[in-house]
């Protein structure tokens, strides 16, 4: 039986995952190697989803949980990539809001499925975007103790971080955030990284070519702790129908509408952490994001197209209440459709706050 690779990538909501797992799968066919992607949501109909199997890589999907709480979906998921070819290596990338997957999800795979996976290191990236506001000495921190507590375990478990996104960062910038890091996990390897523009990428993929880390234990989660900041999140997900007597520009609605939304939940008490909407059509596909209170929304994947409808899905987690969220959400389609002269139809619509994780498995220590 063919052993297969299963490697994960870690890290906070909007943290670059979907664009490092992409670029991590296109390094390994390059060398000539099968890979399968398996994303996880709490909800169902993943922007993620869409965008990396609109770029043509092999994709599956563990919606309605995380794959702690949702351990044997992500492993029939692995298993029915494989069905047809075995492939040599599987990518997972868990819900951005999730903690305690060594324990979770990769010693339970080792103790379980350790003679069909060959386990690689747990990487997490960090998100500079918070990482400044939590780790730094500001007073905006961006989400409360509880919240922050999340980002800080999952940068604790971790075999090494990736300090993603330094294209956005300057050479001060980069330093700080270096040393904060380096103070509060000294025993942890940390390097800077862009999957968008590439820097020290050859850094990266040397780091998940190593053998996971040997533990001497597991890190202390307090479940508690983990489920109020967990559910201070809002999780809202629609899709529009999109469609117009004229040409409109994907691109641009998709990026017009992630400001709108974006705008719209730009108050007191509230903290994006991560915006996406992606706008398709038969053959094309559109993302924008927005990954952060007061941030710039980006277009990240672009089609280059005009057309007279599309299909698109909007998924929001931001700390603010499921309703908050879906009323920014409809006055920006009703904004932007005026604007754009595009009538919008709002359906499939799934608002709520994440219950209590309750894992599957859990090595204890």
């Amino acid at each position: 039986m063919k052993t297969v690779r299963f490697l994960m990538v870690g890290g906070f909501l909007g943290a670059g995952k979907t664009t490092t797992i992409a670029k991590l799968a296109s390094h390994y066919n390059a060398q000539g190697k099968s890979v399968a992607l398996v994303t996880n949501d709490q909800a169902y109909d993943l922007v993620d989803t869409h965008a990396l199997r609109s770029q043509g890589f092999n994709v599956g999907e563990v919606p309605g949980a995380c794959f702690c709480c949702n351990f044997d979906d992500l492993v029939q998921t692995v298993e029915s990539l494989s069905d047809s070819s075995v492939p040599d290596i599987v990518i997972a990338e868990p819900v951005g809001s999730c903690t305690d997957l060594v324990a979770t999800v990769i010693e339970p795979m080792k103790a379980l499925l350790g003679k069909r996976f060959e386990l690689g290191p747990f990487i997490v990236l960090l998100k500079p975007e918070h990482g400044q506001k939590i780790l730094g000495d500001g007073k905006r921190r961006g989400f409360s103790p509880k919240a922050e507590y999340i980002f800080l375990k999952q940068l604790e478990e971790a075999d090494a971080i990736v300090i993603n996104k330094v294209d956005k960062l300057s050479e001060d910038q980069q330093t700080m955030l270096w040393k904060s890091v380096r103070a509060k996990f000294p025993d942890i390897p940390a390097i800077h990284a862009s999957a968008k523009d590439g820097t020290n990428w050859e850094q990266v993929t040397a780091l998940f070519d190593q053998p996971p880390r040997a533990r001497q234990s597991m890190i202390e989660v307090d479940y508690e702790t983990y489920a109020i900041g967990e559910a201070e999140m809002g999780w809202f997900n629609c899709k529009l129908k999109a469609q117009s007597k004229q040409k409109f520009a994907l691109d641009q609605l998709v990026l017009n509408l992630v400001e709108t939304i974006g705008g719209g939940l730009n108050a007191p008490g509230c903290e994006i952490a991560h915006l996406k909407v992606i706008g398709q059509t038969m053959h094309d596909a559109a993302v924008a994001n927005l990954v952060n209170s007061g941030g710039i929304s980006e277009l990240s994947l672009a089609s280059e197209i005009s057309t007279k409808s599309a299909e698109l899905v909007v998924n929001a987690r931001v700390a603010a209440s499921p309703m908050q969220i879906e009323r920014a959400v409809e006055q920006a389609a009703g904004k932007v459709g005026n604007q754009c002269q595009v009538d919008f139809q709002i359906s499939s619509l799934q608002s709520f706050r994440p219950a209590k994780p309750n894992p599957t498995h859990r090595v204890p220590g």
